[in-house]
């Protein structure tokens, strides 16, 4: 299918947080199409420098747990840019989640890690771009989050909670900020096969998941990146606080 992108953010400036690969990536493409000037974030200075080239950005390496990091991150874009219109909060830690398992089990330095870059690292990205979305007289953030964060599942507790916390947060800003011009929201994506989960995802995990679905295909991170382009841009105008499940209908509410 041929698609054409309307030029929804012509000369708007967007952080890409984990942008060097799979959603972020596929972000990071998708608002480049669109007329943004796109920085790439990504701890993989390597991943991010071959994204930003390939769609005329400007590559950053950060490292999310860190606040000098972060703030830096931001700052880059803005002296480069001279402002920031949006962000799309994204990076995580998926190195630990092979020991993320219960509340009895968990391993605390895998539990810690996942809310250290999962959380409080999106708490850093957004208490460092907020002022200067205000100084561009508002702007709009989406942070990436999880049906994990509403399915109760009984494992992952580590990733559970700092999804569940990422809404919160979401919802903290499109309250603090939402009458100065500040736009939050979170997208929730399903099982999405990134380079990386095709070669790893088992057949039996990907047809449970598809009986679990009501569309016939499993996701890919294309359609992240529609999701979160239009709710970055002004076509979402008048959505803030809301968490927008993108999973082939594998949840329904």
């Amino acid at each position: 299918m041929f698609y054409s992108a309307p030029m929804r953010f012509h000369d708007r400036v967007v952080i890409v947080a984990g942008g060097g690969g799979g959603i972020g990536e596929a972000a990071a493409r998708r608002l480049a199409s669109e007329g943004a000037r796109v920085v790439v974030g990504d701890l993989v200075t390597g991943n991010a420098e071959k994204v930003a080239g390939e769609i005329g950005g400007l590559a950053v390496h950060y490292d999310q747990a860190d606040e000098a990091s972060v703030a830096a991150l931001v700052e880059r874009a803005v002296e480069e840019y001279g402002r920031l219109d949006g962000l799309h909060a994204n990076a995580a830690d998926m190195g630990v989640l092979a020991r993320d398992t219960d509340a009895v089990d968990i391993d605390l330095e895998a539990f810690d890690r996942t809310l250290e870059v999962g959380l409080r690292g999106y708490l850093l990205l957004t208490r460092h771009a907020v002022p200067r979305l205000l100084e561009a007289g508002g702007g709009a953030i989406v942070y990436t989050s999880s049906g994990a964060a509403f399915a109760g599942e009984p494992e992952r507790v580590g990733y559970g909670v700092a999804k569940s916390g990422v809404n919160a947060l979401m919802r903290h800003v499109a309250s603090r900020w939402g009458k100065e011009g500040v736009r939050a929201n979170s997208i929730a994506p399903g099982v999405v096969l990134t380079e990386q989960l095709k070669n790893s995802l088992p057949e039996k995990f990907r047809n449970a998941v598809l009986r679990g679905q009501r569309l016939p295909r499993l996701g890919d991170p294309a359609d992240i990146a529609a999701s979160v382009a239009f709710l970055l841009s002004d076509d979402a105008s008048w959505i803030t606080g809301q968490v927008l499940s993108v999973d082939g209908g594998s949840t329904m509410r």
